[in-house]
């Protein structure tokens, strides 16, 4: 079974049913408890201290900025912000060495939130609640899992560091909306600058609980919780095999049995862990040497206040800008994503066109340097390519242009010999193309299927603009193909 294998026939007739636990470290400067350093890539076992190696007679006195920071994130995900109270999470496992995590179960900081994603589906969110992370353990030998190891190595410098875990209800059906719900958590994290949600580093990790069921059923069926993927690629492929595993199972008259599971890179497949434990396993109590946290109105006012205007927001602001068409909302995305709607915003106040500008965004100034355009440029070069004096071909070019040198569009277009084609002169070419290229005009108005038709719009289209030297509009060339076309029938 291959990792490509949740996206084929196979699938037909299956729904996948995904909810992720993601885990934010935070970034304080000191750890959860302790005044121990919060850093990355340090030597094994030198930011740590008698309380977070949970030596006998140290206490834990609680970080304020990193409680701060998760009723800040809690908020930004649209959390009821509530009163919370820290238990412990009792395991054996060398990760923590006093044996047990101390977390949030009965009363967690964050309850009863969403995250709207930029296609615009709402996801749930049942909790996002504060612990803190576990220590690091590498294996050594075999396949690099505990089972083959020839001895385990353990760093504590990790354990101890504040983070917070937001576990989503099940309502992603996709390996792609899942990604598309990571992201824009990790752009909900670096906007409210709680995190630097690196994945790579380990301070963003993912466990994805997928199952499957047949669709139209609202049933859930047993989960496999895939465990601390660590990028957006593997994610994705994690879920899609995983998916497909079920459905092979379910079709030879077998299931899937609870368990968590580890995603191989290498091998493109998840595999087997351990049995999934219930939360009675873990012997949950409060925490009897830390305070229950209270939080007032006047807290959660001062939050509010103080947080940036965020992905969703800016998406809406932008799109309602651009004039609403729900067409554009994947250009709106993109514009936000690369943090250019604020170009896009004052090209149209300046009276651009809000869909030639978004298109550009999208499609023209993924480049270096596009942060640096003048919106006031912008807005001109849109202005003489909807007044037809430049076309979409001629105005991409200048766009380039102009964020490579700083010079105006119109100064550009003079230098280039730009001027838009009137329209005898393209229905002259047309004419010409047409009559040197019957055969394939025949077909092009005999053909009724869309795939082809477009194929065949394609070809005339590129023989216009290779005749013209791109200075016809792509646009007014489809056009008069179309009307052509239909005549013709």
């Amino acid at each position: 079974m291959s990792s490509a294998e949740g996206s084929s026939s196979e699938m037909q007739g299956w729904e996948t049913v995904i909810g992720l636990e993601v885990h934010c470290e935070l970034s304080t400067a000191t750890k959860l408890f302790c005044s121990c350093p919060n850093a990355f890539g340090g030597e094994p076992n030198t930011n740590v201290c008698p309380t977070c190696l949970g030596l006998p007679g140290s206490l834990p006195v609680v970080n304020g900025q990193a409680v701060d920071f998760a009723m800040r994130l809690g908020r930004a995900l649209n959390c009821t912000v509530q009163g919370s109270v820290f238990d412990r999470k009792n395991y054996f496992y060398p990760d923590m060495p006093k044996d047990f995590q101390t977390t949030q179960l009965a009363a967690p900081t964050n309850i009863d939130g969403s995250v709207q994603l930029p296609s615009g589906k709402v996801c749930r969110i049942d909790r996002a609640h504060i612990e803190e992370d576990t220590g690091k353990s590498s294996h050594v030998g075999g396949d690099g899992r505990i089972h083959d190891a020839q001895y385990s190595l353990v760093d504590y410098n990790r354990a101890g560091v504040p983070l917070v875990e937001i576990v989503g209800e099940p309502d992603l059906r996709s390996a792609e909306e899942a990604r598309d719900y990571v992201s824009e958590l990790r752009d909900i994290l670096m906007a409210i600058e709680v995190s630097d949600a690196k994945m790579e580093e380990g301070s963003m990790r993912v466990d994805a609980n997928v199952s499957v069921r047949p669709v139209g059923s609202d049933e859930l069926r047993t989960r496999c919780e895939i465990k601390n993927v660590n990028s957006l690629r593997s994610l994705v492929r994690a879920i899609e095999y995983e998916a497909a595993r079920h459905v092979d199972l379910y079709d030879n008259n077998d299931k899937p049995r609870q368990e968590t599971r580890h995603w191989d890179e290498a091998g493109g497949r998840t595999r087997s862990g351990r049995s999934k434990e219930d939360s009675d396993d873990y012997r949950y109590f409060s925490e009897p040497d830390l305070p229950k946290f209270v939080v007032t109105d006047a807290d959660i006012a001062a939050i509010d206040e103080a947080l940036p205007r965020l992905p969703a927001q800016r998406r809406k602001v932008l799109l309602d800008a651009a004039g609403g068409s729900d067409k554009l909302a994947e250009s709106a995305a993109l514009a936000v994503e690369r943090d250019l709607d604020g170009l896009a915003l004052d090209a149209i106040a300046a009276g651009a066109d809000g869909d030639r500008v978004l298109t550009h965004v999208a499609n023209n100034l993924a480049v270096e340097g596009a942060e640096n355009l003048a919106a006031a440029l912008f807005a001109d070069l849109v202005k003489m390519e909807t007044g037809g004096e430049l076309t979409a071909t001629q105005a991409k070019q200048v766009l380039a242009e102009m964020v490579e040198t700083g010079a105006t569009p119109a100064d550009i277009a003079a230098a280039r010999g730009f001027e838009a084609m009137d329209n005898s002169e393209l229905d002259s070419t047309l004419d010409g193309i047409i009559e040197a290229n019957a055969d394939a005009w025949a077909e092009l108005v005999a053909s009724d299927d869309k795939k082809d038709i477009k194929k065949k719009m394609g070809f005339f289209t590129g023989e216009v603009m290779k005749a013209t030297k791109g200075q016809a509009d792509g646009r007014a060339v489809n056009e008069a193909l179309t009307a052509r076309r239909n005549a013709a029938k």
